[in-house]
């Protein structure tokens, strides 16, 4: 068979795209502010922050930080995609404090913003966040490509409401869902922190209704959205995110008792009652995921 030459046409550059969907970043601290009681945002600035690939509004992020007297976080950046075999082989008292956190919001020019719910002094994360100054480096291993297994909330074309429940830990990516939401979108936020002056004004297109609860001894959300009066009809998108128990019960209700499909609603534990960020690490080193709450 033969096929006539067709004139050649000049193509547009494309960008080269990575065979890895995600890179590491050495960034340093720009600033820091208080943005309640227990929430620190933390301002990240990196010349190659320009090839930062925010894929979404719940974009989650490896954040490696240094051990007391540590300039900077020990990482194993050249071992590629496998830096985590690389990391764990590491003395644990030298490889990097690793954390997962959400990106609140990336700027121009190469910028991005963290926000650290805080817990005293229990965990090295939070210690490191109160003590943060302008300077202090840190690695993170975010997003090359906007598409990318880091983004959660997904909500699909025909979308007719959306239901967001989350705890302080959850509330970055929470605000960050309720600000890119289109204009007009029925959407239902459910959010839990530790003290009054947590709360803060959320900005939205959306036809939103927002409701916060002061968290005591337990968590109200689990009773409150069982409680709550949402949509009978239409199609539903449901993203749940904070304490593991928590996220199990709210999930359990919706499936169960309200009859929304488990492929529509998304869930993440990012932490569980009684078990410390280590704990969390080491489940994450024996093969298993600690920020995902089961699937019941």
């Amino acid at each position: 068979m033969t096929h006539t030459a067709e004139p050649a046409t000049r193509q547009p550059e494309q960008p080269e795209q990575p065979a890895y969907p995600f890179r590491f970043f050495d960034l340093e601290v720009a600033r820091a502010t208080r943005v309640g009681p227990h929430m620190i945002r933390i301002a990240f600035t990196g010349d190659d922050l320009r090839r930062f690939a925010n894929g979404g509004f719940d974009q989650r992020v490896k954040l490696f930080l240094p051990h007391p007297g540590q300039d900077t976080p020990v990482v194993p950046v050249d071992a590629g995609e496998n830096w985590f075999g690389a990391w764990s082989a590491l003395p644990p008292d030298e490889r990097a404090v690793m954390r997962t956190y959400t990106i609140r919001e990336s700027r121009a020019p190469e910028e991005v913003d963290i926000d650290f719910a805080l817990h005293g002094d229990t965990g090295p994360a939070s210690r490191w966040a109160q003590a943060a100054r302008p300077g202090d480096r840190v690695t993170v291993l975010g997003p090359a490509v906007a598409d990318n297994a880091g983004v959660d909330f997904r909500p699909p074309a025909g979308t007719d409401w959306v239901l967001i429940a989350a705890d302080e830990t959850g509330l970055p990516a929470a605000e960050g869902i309720l600000a890119g939401l289109p204009a007009g979108l029925p959407a239902f936020a459910w959010l839990s922190v530790p003290h009054q002056d947590d709360m803060r004004h959320l900005t939205t297109k959306a036809d939103a209704t927002v409701r916060w609860f002061v968290r005591h001894a337990a968590d109200p959300l689990p009773g409150a959205v069982a409680a709550a009066e949402l949509p009978a009809e239409g199609r539903a998108y449901a993203w749940i995110a904070g304490e593991s128990g928590m996220v199990r019960a709210v999930r359990r209700n919706l499936v169960a008792v309200r009859g929304i499909d488990r492929k529509s609603i998304v869930f993440t534990g990012y932490w569980r009652r009684g078990a410390t960020d280590d704990d969390l690490v080491a489940e994450a080193l024996a093969g298993g995921d600690p920020h995902r709450a089961e699937d019941d």
